[in-house]
């Protein structure tokens, strides 16, 4: 949904709601970096629904168990306890990665 930060297609690079499309190599390309902002109510609905399970967890459990317990939360988290816990999120800032289950 946002190519605000690239690296989906070769070819595209971001574009606005001004002047959204553009032709390379004979492909029309589509990338608006905010797209959901054309539609604020809907896809607010959308990241409520994709979310909300993540946050109850954590209300119900607290934070360190719902990410031990929960795979797909725990590589959603990219700094725990002051460590950065995200492999690219560490590399892109050129500092250490500390594994989440290290830090639980």
């Amino acid at each position: 949904m946002s190519i605000d930060q690239g690296g989906c297609i070769e070819t595209a690079r971001p574009t606005t709601h001004r002047k959204p499309i553009y032709v390379e190599e004979r492909v029309v390309h589509y990338a608006v970096t905010n797209m959901p902002g054309i539609v604020p109510h809907t896809s607010t609905f959308a990241l409520t629904n994709a979310t909300l399970q993540y946050a109850l967890a954590i209300a119900d459990r607290r934070l360190p168990r719902a990410v031990m317990e929960d795979a797909a939360l725990r590589r959603g988290v990219n700094v725990l306890h002051g460590k950065i816990t995200h492999a690219g999120v560490a590399e892109a800032f050129g500092m250490t990665h500390t594994p989440a289950e290290q830090l639980l």
